[in-house]
């Protein structure tokens, strides 16, 4: 069995396991590709291997500093939540943590092992909970149709330009870079029903029409078993591939 890895190679799969080249399938080159793209679409937006959580690493200028938001580029689903941006007093050989481990690491001496670590874990507590009340962790408001992300602060006074934001993300597998993806059995099956359901909605327009060789196709059949394949298949996309639900509470 021939693998795909790419798109031309894809839609040739689809076509033979509708039957070509012993049968016409009559559907267009352009809807073609828009029945394949369409399936690849809901492979990303909802299968758990068409996207993939990221970290992405965000430098901050002078302008999106003045328009109070970032522009995120259209392969990313979702920007789930932007970490902290650590303050000077606690990064660095010289800021507060720092200072404050290695200090006591010279007076270890006076603690046993087991005390040492009972104290450097009370004050990395009380440090934690001292740059949570100074670096909180900022709402954010994005929607990947719209793609410009903003982040609920006073940009002017808690963000310098060339500072990092980082943020976790959900990014858009594609299959032309990942080319396995091609070959993923879901996607096929589902590229194949909206492909067959196009034929079939091009052949009912034209309804006992007798093909040469005899043959008379039903288009309305056609059309109606590849509607009962997608609702198949869509249910198992919703039971087995989609991922489950974050519920979040507090």
């Amino acid at each position: 069995m021939a693998t795909p890895t790419t798109k031309d190679e894809f839609k040739d799969y689809c076509l033979r396991d509708l039957g070509h080249p012993v049968l016409e399938i009559n559907v267009d080159g352009d809807q073609l590709d828009d029945r394949v793209d369409e399936a690849i679409q809901k492979w990303q937006e909802r299968h758990m291997d068409g996207s993939l959580k990221v970290y992405l690493k965000h430098q901050v200028t002078q302008a999106e500093i003045d328009q109070e938001y970032i522009t995120i580029a259209d392969d990313y689903l979702e920007i789930i939540r932007v970490f902290p941006t650590p303050t000077g007093g606690f990064t660095g050989a010289f800021g507060l943590k720092y200072q404050v481990v290695f200090s006591h690491l010279f007076d270890a001496g006076g603690y046993s092992a087991g005390d040492f670590m009972i104290a450097y874990d009370q004050i990395r507590s009380h440090l934690s909970l001292i740059e949570d009340f100074f670096n909180n962790e900022k709402s954010i408001r994005f929607n990947r149709h719209y793609d410009n992300l903003y982040i609920d602060m006073d940009w002017s006074a808690e963000i310098d330009a060339d500072q990092y934001f980082v943020f976790e993300a959900v990014k858009k597998l594609d299959p032309d870079n990942s080319t396995e993806a091609w070959n993923d059995q879901w996607l096929k099956k589902y590229a194949t029903a909206l492909i067959k359901r196009q034929w079939g909605q091009n052949l009912s327009k034209f309804s006992g029409v007798q093909l040469p060789g005899g043959i008379t196709m039903n288009g309305v059949e056609i059309f109606t078993q590849a509607n009962e394949d997608i609702q198949r298949l869509d249910e198992e996309l919703l039971l087995t591939w989609e991922e489950p639900l974050d519920f979040t509470f507090g």
